[in-house]
């Protein structure tokens, strides 16, 4: 089931820091994680890439759920500049992404994409646990 979520929805982060590279250390408490988690396609990975560059305020891009929205649950994305204790952390398509571990049952196995069509353009995902979306496109049940 995908459900898109606009643009205009991603609030800017706060701090100015970039994504460490594939070697850094990682802080205590955050673990590694893959792409059975959470995959973005290189449509997404540009332009998550672009907005980081644009905004200059934190290097990684943080995919979350929360309770919400006309169907129960909504995605939320935002940048931070560093993980937290318990998330995980999967690089994608150039893409340093977080995902806490309450997000991470529900997000299983999800793929981000973007359409910058002007019509239903944004990120849009694609979630297997997905039962049923609204027709809003932001939220979603299991």
């Amino acid at each position: 089931m995908s459900v898109a979520v606009p643009l205009n929805s991603i609030p800017a982060p706060i701090l100015p820091e970039v994504a460490p590279a594939d070697n850094a250390p990682l802080p205590e408490g955050v673990r590694v994680g893959d792409e059975r988690l959470v995959a973005l396609t290189e449509a997404a990975g540009r332009k998550v890439s672009a907005l980081i560059a644009r905004e200059s305020q934190g290097g990684f891009l943080r995919v979350a759920i929360s309770g919400g929205g006309c169907n129960g649950l909504s995605y939320k994305l935002r940048f931070t500049p560093e993980p937290k204790r318990g998330d995980i952390l999967v690089r994608s398509a150039g893409v340093c992404a977080l995902v806490d571990a309450k997000t991470a049952l529900y997000l299983k196995g999800t793929h981000i994409d973007y359409s910058n069509q002007l019509i239903a353009g944004g990120f849009k995902f694609t979630n297997p646990n997905a039962k049923a979306s609204c027709s809003c496109g932001e939220s979603f049940s299991v």
